[in-house]
């Protein structure tokens, strides 16, 4: 279905609600959408071992976590890369961080530690994070995963990025937790198989390679209820936070089955109609 107006969207649910399963229904649904997605810009930086990925590397093997700068630098040089983002600022200030898919022709990156250093320490302004014009082409459309997870963030990215639908998933925690003790993985291509429904054709076993399926650490309930809370208490001023710029819709069900029907209207209602 073709969309009518750009949608720039971001997911927000607890862990185990459903946010993958929903975003890849979206976009099989709309084929104008994209996802763009923090955490696979960072680890195509840190494989290409560019300078800003080789920054990230040394942070994230000291225990440290990488910062909303450069979080927000990526994203914005995906969207620029792409002819999402048109920035008034000179073409110089446009670093090459984008996706493996795109080229940087023109682009200048970083060449050392103290660049990155200088880039950090610089306004907003310099950095290139206010006065861009998104692309409101329908083709532009895109759901944002991975950031922002907080209202700090948030707020920051609200420099560089009108986000104009903020979905918030909603299933009962207890119905989370029977959904993740059935839940089996495949590491290696990330397909998620549960006991409960989609299960494997042979108990434990990929249904494409054979190879063994796995649960997942963070699929014991003691270790879910833990990153449950700490969800709560990070989500409520995020939601808060779009609800007051009048673009947060929430949305309940019991299973993922139940809730597209309802988000898939509710996008054909702001994005198509």
């Amino acid at each position: 279905m073709a969309l009518r107006r750009a949608a720039r969207v971001i997911l927000v649910g607890a862990p185990g609600v459903g946010k993958g399963t929903q975003s890849e229904r979206l976009l099989q649904r709309f084929p104008q959408l994209s996802s763009i997605s923090s955490g696979d810009l960072l680890r195509y930086n840190v494989k290409q071992r560019t300078p800003l990925g080789i920054k990230v590397e040394s942070v994230m093997k000291s225990g440290g976590l990488v910062s909303d700068d450069i979080i927000l630098r990526l994203i914005s040089n995906e969207l620029s890369q792409r002819g999402w983002l048109n920035s008034t600022h000179p073409a110089g200030n446009v670093l090459t961080l984008a996706s493996s898919a795109l080229s940087a022709e023109g682009a200048q990156p970083f060449h050392d530690d103290a660049e990155v250093a200088a880039f950090l320490s610089s306004p907003a302004q310099a950095r290139g994070f206010i006065q861009s014009q998104l692309s409101d082409d329908p083709a532009h459309s895109f759901l944002l995963d991975g950031f922002p997870r907080t209202a700090i963030q948030a707020r920051r990215l609200d420099e560089i990025i009108p986000i104009n639908l903020v979905v918030s998933l909603k299933t009962p925690v207890d119905v989370i937790l029977e959904r993740i003790s059935g839940r089996w993985v495949h590491e290696p291509s990330g397909r998620v198989y549960n006991t409960t429904f989609n299960a494997p054709k042979v108990p434990g076993v990929d249904d494409i390679t054979g190879e063994p399926l796995v649960r997942r650490a963070d699929d014991d309930e003691k270790v879910y209820l833990a990153r449950y809370k700490k969800f709560q208490e990070t989500a409520e001023p995020l939601l808060e936070h779009y609800a007051r710029q009048g673009v947060l819709w929430e949305v309940e069900g019991m299973s993922s089955d139940e809730i597209t029907p309802k988000l898939i209207r509710e996008f054909e209602r702001r994005f198509v109609e």
